[in-house]
């Protein structure tokens, strides 16, 4: 599955140069023609990575960067810099708010690709590297899960139950977990909880996605709603 782009600029002939260049090189582009836009639609899909001009109307680059650096599920997102400003200190401006890479216009549109390329290699890298290690997944993934988890509970009423496909046995421990799981806390939050260890909470998570067959927080939820797992 290609990576998934978003492209944020104001200027309408750059902005679709840009995308039918990325998408001649494999990746999948959505446009925003301004920062609000583009936050509307990260809140919709995450991308794997954001290319947005600085010089743009109400909301400008290092405002748009500021809002996704102080969110918890943009805070390790990719993103790169498209701007006419060449100048070093307004280069060091953007690498002080958090931008990855800086490109400054007119630019090489193979240079972006190489760019773009080996962000989302460097990124995938440390989150295999991390997962491997048996440490914290990556956080924005894992904030962006209980997003979606304390959306479900706003449905929580209308879903409708059924009884589990298969026999699922709980320790008591694990009905904690998955109760503490399915209130959106977080792993540290369902520790202090229950006075245990981060690590020993990631491992009884692991055992309930086993034991019901998901491979998400968000899958996991949804399963207890839906099969009146969750107290």
């Amino acid at each position: 599955m290609s990576a998934q782009l978003l492209l944020v600029d104001d200027e309408p002939g750059i902005r679709e140069a840009v995308k039918d260049y990325l998408q001649e090189s494999g990746f999948s582009v959505q446009v925003a023609s301004n920062a609000r836009e583009g936050w509307d639609l990260m809140q919709q899909n995450t991308p794997d990575l954001v290319i947005s001009d600085v010089m743009m109307p109400q909301v400008d680059g290092y405002q748009f960067l500021k809002q996704l650096r102080e969110d918890p599920r943009f805070q390790s997102l990719p993103v790169v810099f498209l701007t006419a400003k060449g100048m070093t200190s307004d280069r060091i401006q953007g690498y002080q708010a958090g931008v990855d890479a800086y490109l400054p216009k007119p630019f090489d549109p193979d240079e972006l690709v190489a760019i773009v390329e080996n962000l989302l290699i460097r990124r995938n890298s440390k989150t295999k590297s991390t997962t491997e290690e048996g440490e914290t997944p990556d956080i924005a993934e894992l904030a962006n899960q209980i997003a979606q988890i304390k959306a479900l509970l706003t449905q929580r009423n209308a879903i409708s139950q059924t009884p589990a496909p298969f026999k699922i046995d709980l320790t008591p421990r694990e009905q904690s977990v998955l109760n503490l799981v399915a209130e959106g806390l977080m792993n540290k939050e369902i520790a202090r909880r229950l006075e245990t260890s981060v690590r020993n909470v990631e491992k009884y998570v692991s055992r309930l996605f086993s034991k019901t067959g998901t491979n998400s927080r968000t899958e996991l939820v949804r399963f207890a709603l839906e099969h009146g797992l969750a107290k």
